[in-house]
């Protein structure tokens, strides 16, 4: 036990033990094999204290003080192998879990050393990914390994040496892909197929991510938060560390285009998944399906639904991700899940009248419906089907937003905030009840703007306390609510005064302010439910999505250059043919119709209304075109022709 809390304290990176341990020397190989023969020996007599603590033993050697640098030590390394792989291979009743959990720990310590080659350990991986569901060793093997890789992930910055061991090939992630796809069916199918008692005791369980859950995390974490976080040396201009930077960027989005891609996907089996058993329950006659149905928008924010999605969505609305590339490639799935998703909201919503009535009859509802008012059944009635259909969206700053000063405010205290709640058509304020000064030209100004130079609202200032100034400014400190127009206020507080000695810190408190958009918070949701959000958010991302691709390519630099040459009179009156390879140049043939001899630079061009009509003959004359200066004189420098110089005749 003392060696294993030795190995818990290496653990951490922290500690001034872990750089002790770091230092010493490695052991030698002839000690690693007498540390074989006594677990050889243990196994042979059954004895389970003396394996445990080998395999504690195996777990600090394999991180500080060995390396397998001569033949002689891989030999020892592949005899140690084997004897970790004949323990956790062994069958559960010869076995208990304490010892399998320590094999786990200690093949995943010395993972680099048992398996020294890349390919090694891929095929490592690649066992315990498919084999894993139909061995519990195996399994277990799984998820140390990938909770292990999902920590150092986290730590890692993208492009380090140690970024391709932690971050797996394509291959192995859509193994756990797969694994985590299955995983959420699973978990979202059991709130139909188990009995009441484990639907609750799957309740307690959720939202804890599974170990493959949590390795998907740390890779979209790490490849998400990397390309918004990466930028170039400041310190360093050359051409080469921007160069860098930029293939670091690209390898970034190819990354993550390949695992949004592969999430969707997943994502899409899952909700379709959580369509059907939707569907299942609410056309079920089960006793608890009102509770199932409840408990399944807890049970789907543990599945990648809640822990992938999410951040997905909100972080491939960032400028760095909003490309045309990912647009193109991303929008078909989007669209499926947006119907997938609002399907399923709309399908949960219609049940909503039953979870507000789990306590009363059942006919509550249709006794309410029937004491409607005339009008409410009109609007009723005239009210469209949809998943939004009476929620309460959230609004901003729908709770408040507080501004206050230091309290109680102190001499030669200044202080000033503006609040701006975009689209409120006006702001209210509450003030709180404490709100005093010492004197009344100890005031607040209030302006309806973004500062001091706009429209003054009001100035409240002094106190009712007997202390300081005995009046007050006006009406006081308002006990009502006050009115600003429009979506932005300035609050501005300035102590004028100094503090006498006998006025106490109530009557210096400061002031308090609440502002909110609407009048009351009574009304404020609370929230909308996960499947409403989650629909929302999708079709947010595939407008914006949408918007890139109506958009079109980004104009090249190129283009910016040429805007000039490219809005000139002259190749608007060129005829354009697609040559054999593709390229696009101007017809040899003359335009079909004759152009004005005038044009007016001012003016845009068109065409005439007999453009299509075929000329008369076989050729005729083109006028002559006036050209801008700014395209002359780049003609002129192209061509290498100066502009010719007129001479006035002497007669």
């Amino acid at each position: 036990m003392c060696i294993h809390q030795l190995n818990l304290l290496a653990a951490s990176n922290n500690l001034p033990i872990t750089n002790f341990l770091g230092k010493q020397h490695p052991i030698e190989a002839h000690h690693l094999s007498s540390i074989c023969d006594i677990m050889e020996k243990a196994m042979v007599n059954g004895d389970t204290c003396i394996i445990r603590c080998i395999l504690v033993v195996f777990q600090v050697v394999f991180k500080f003080f060995f390396s397998p640098q001569t033949e002689r030590n891989r030999d020892i390394v592949r005899r140690s192998g084997l004897l970790l792989w004949q323990l956790l291979m062994a069958p559960r009743d010869q076995i208990c879990s304490e010892i399998q959990k320590e094999v786990c720990l200690a093949i995943s310590s010395g993972l680099n050393i048992l398996y020294p080659g890349e390919a090694e350990i891929n095929n490592l991986l690649k066992l315990v990914l498919t084999e894993g569901e139909r061995n519990s060793g195996l399994s277990q093997l799984r998820d140390v390994i990938l909770t292990n890789l999902a920590e150092q992930l986290q730590n890692n910055r993208f492009g380090s040496e140690d970024d391709d061991h932690y971050r797996l090939n394509d291959e192995l992630l859509h193994y756990i892909l797969k694994i985590v796809v299955r995983e959420s069916c699973v978990l979202i199918t059991k709130c139909q197929t188990v009995s009441k008692d484990d639907f609750q005791r799957l309740l307690s369980t959720v939202p804890a991510a599974s170990s493959c859950l949590r390795y998907l995390m740390a890779v979209q974490n790490h490849l998400l938060s990397n390309t918004i976080l990466i930028k170039p040396d400041d310190n360093d201009d050359s051409d080469s560390s921007l160069q860098g930077e930029t293939l670091k960027v690209q390898e970034l989005k190819t990354s993550i285009l390949s695992l949004a891609t592969q999430i969707l996907t997943g994502c899409d089996e899952v909700l379709e998944m959580l369509q059907q058993v939707t569907t299942a329950l609410i056309n079920s006659d089960i006793s608890d399906r009102e509770q199932r149905l409840k408990g399944l928008e807890q049970i789907t924010k543990a599945t990648m639904l809640g822990h992938l999605l999410p951040v997905l969505l909100t972080s491939l609305m960032h400028p760095n991700l909003q490309t045309l590339t990912m647009a193109d490639a991303l929008m078909p799935q989007l669209v499926q899940l947006v119907l997938y998703t609002s399907q399923t909201a709309l399908l949960l919503k219609t049940q909503s009248p039953v979870f507000s009535e789990l306590n009363s009859s059942p006919s509550g509802a249709s006794e309410q419906k029937g004491k409607l008012l005339p009008d409410e059944r009109m609007l009723e009635e005239k009210e469209e089907p949809g998943f939004l259909t009476g929620l309460k969206i959230p609004a901003p700053w729908a709770a408040g937003k507080t501004v206050e000063t230091v309290h109680p405010v102190r001499d030669n205290y200044k202080f000033k905030e503006t609040v701006h709640i975009p689209g409120a058509r006006c702001l209210y304020l509450r003030f709180d009840n404490r709100c005093s000064s010492q004197y009344d030209y100890d005031k607040l100004v209030i302006y309806a703007g973004p500062n001091t130079n706009s429209r003054k609202v009001a100035e409240y200032g002094g106190n009712t306390l007997g202390y300081g100034s005995r009046s007050v400014l006006g009406t006081g400190w308002p006990k009502d609510l006050v009115k600003v127009e429009g979506d932005t206020v300035t609050f501005s507080f300035e102590m004028r005064s100094g503090r006498e000695h006998n006025t106490p810190d109530k009557a210096m408190w400061g002031f308090a302010c609440t502002v909110r958009a609407q009048e009351s918070s009574e009304d404020v949701s609370g929230g909308l439910p996960f499947l409403v959000d989650l629909a929302l958010g999708l079709s947010v991302l595939a407008c914006s999505m949408l918007r890139i691709l109506y958009n079109g390519p980004e104009i090249t630099k190129d283009e910016e250059t040429c805007q000039e040459l490219l809005r000139s009179k002259l190749l608007q009156r060129c005829q354009w043919q697609v040559e054999a390879n593709g390229v696009i140049s101007p017809a040899l043939t003359p335009s079909p119709s004759p152009l004005p001899l005038t044009i007016d630079e001012d003016r845009e061009f068109t065409y005439p209304s007999d453009v299509l009509v075929p000329p008369v003959g076989h050729y005729f004359d083109l006028p002559r075109i006036r050209l801008p200066p700014g395209i002359m004189i780049k003609l002129r420098e192209i061509s290498g022709r100066a502009r010719p110089q007129f001479r006035p005749s002497i007669k």
